[in-house]
């Protein structure tokens, strides 16, 4: 059931290229047919507006010559029957009636066109129409139609009627035309759309597709692969510098998986080996009790080593865990330190070693991840401090809110070139320095884990033959 939502849900999803291109094709669409309908709307009302105005114009052209030469029939019967006559393209038809609508002067033939009654009413005298009636005659042609009153000369009693017609089948079939090719244009404007759409959109994710090619190339043997700082596009910058940050940390974890268990084998082999071959021994030949003694408590000191070493990467496991937290509580720092001088004082006096403590701060942490990182420092520093050397204690506040805890001793000390890396598990920085030394080397990596868990830091000053100094900063 669940194999079958999946597919449904892989045939029913889209790619982002095919969504960008119809995204593309609807946008062009929507821009081109505003465009057209605007372009057709500006049309039409300009060739509206100039007809109306054509028309208006004559109307008050005819009133000033019925106004002004009321008597001189020829003038009005040349305006009426005879000044259309040149306008072929946007003929217009002229009638004059009296105030029972009875024609007095019409353009020739114009009854036959357009009858009087389709006429709408007239307006007033002082009035100039500014919107004509349309109308279609049986034939197919388009009228514009527009009425006013007009005075005959300056009596008051004798008004006329005038009746305007324009002919604009011509606009009509124009304005048809026009509207055809502008449905051409809206359709390959929007095939031109999608063939653009569909380029746009494969070059536009080209980026997300080498992204893809190089992510397929990733995997555990080849975690080298990066993305870089290639001429990628703006949004996709952090996209690959993340993805570059992630093969890093990946690179890292795994190299460090690699060499802790390598190194885990390795120090897991040493006891064990031990054991085995002390209990071959043993059971070479009959033992009296005493040698059966001997191996067993050589072999609780292997197992005690063992016990040691588990511990000590669980306690590592547990600290990289994101959940984990720590019980914070205040306490005097130089009383902790004090009491721990104390209990490494018999170990310290067998090595011919000093140890010694200055400073004073209330310190807000872990008092047993306290107490453990201090006592790592302390066993490393006694250790690697030849007889008659010293170790010194010491806690300031700093004036950048940090406590600083540091343990200085004047051991065989390490090259520089090894800090960056004592702090892993394992790591030894001369390893024939190490023979023969108690310890599982994750020590120090016990440390670091304790730091981070606090929000701290560690570091160390180390030069051959002068010593070394742990320092650890609590904040404050």
């Amino acid at each position: 059931m669940t194999d079958l939502h999946s597919q449904s849900m892989k045939q029913t999803s889209w790619s982002i290229k095919r969504r960008l291109t119809i995204l593309y094709i609807l946008s062009a669409f929507g821009i081109l047919f505003a465009s057209t309908i605007f372009l057709y709307w500006v049309l039409a009302s300009h060739l509206q507006r100039e007809d109306n105005q054509f028309l208006a114009a004559k109307i008050d052209l005819l009133r000033v010559v019925m106004l002004e030469k009321p008597n001189d029939q020829g003038v009005l019967e040349e305006e009426i029957r005879w000044e259309s006559a040149p306008f072929r393209l946007a003929k217009y038809y002229a009638r004059l009636l009296n105030s029972n609508k009875q024609t007095l002067i019409e353009t020739q033939n114009m009854s036959s066109v357009v009858p009087v009654s389709e006429f709408p009413p007239p307006v007033g005298i002082s009035q100039t129409p500014s919107e004509a009636t349309k109308w279609k005659s049986k034939d197919g042609r388009s009228f514009l139609l527009m009425t006013a009153l007009a005075k005959l000369g300056n009596s008051n009693d004798q008004t006329r009627i005038l009746q305007l017609a324009l002919d604009i089948s011509h606009e009509d079939a124009l304005i048809a035309d026009y509207r055809r090719q502008l449905m051409l244009v809206l359709l390959a404007g929007i095939l031109l759309s999608a063939v653009a759409g569909i380029l746009v959109a494969r070059k536009g994710l080209q980026p997300i597709e080498e992204i893809t090619r190089t992510v397929q190339q990733v995997s555990a043997s080849q975690l080298h692969e990066r993305l870089g700082q290639s001429n990628w596009p703006l949004e996709l910058n952090d996209l690959a510098t993340a993805f570059d940050n992630m093969l890093n940390r990946l690179e890292d974890s795994f190299n460090r998986l690699s060499q802790f268990s390598a190194d885990l084998a390795h120090e897991l082999r040493t006891p064990i080996n031990n054991l085995i071959g002390e209990t071959e021994v043993a059971l070479s030949r009959k033992r009296n009790e005493e040698d059966y003694r001997n191996v067993l408590e050589s072999s609780l000191e292997e197992y005690s080593r063992l016990a040691h070493l588990i511990e000590s990467l669980l306690f590592l496991a547990r600290a990289e865990n994101p959940e984990a937290h720590v019980e914070r509580t205040q306490f005097d720092t130089r009383k902790q330190i004090e009491g721990l001088i104390e209990f490494y004082e018999a170990v310290a006096e067998e090595q011919g070693v000093e140890i010694t403590c200055g400073g004073d701060a209330t310190l807000n942490a872990d008092l047993t991840l306290f107490r453990r990182a201090l006592s790592n420092l302390l066993s490393n520093a006694i250790h690697h401090t030849p007889k008659g050397g010293k170790i010194s204690v010491r806690v300031a506040q700093t004036s950048d809110s940090f406590i600083e805890v540091s343990v200085n001793d004047t051991g065989t000390g390490i090259d520089p070139k090894h800090t960056p890396q004592i702090f892993d598990r394992f790591y030894r920085a001369d390893p024939s320095r190490s023979e023969n030394k108690p310890g599982t080397g994750l020590g120090l990596a016990i440390v670091k884990s304790i730091m981070q868990l606090h929000d701290g830091t560690v570091s160390m000053e180390s030069a051959p033959g002068k010593g070394t100094t742990v320092t650890l900063s609590f904040p404050a």
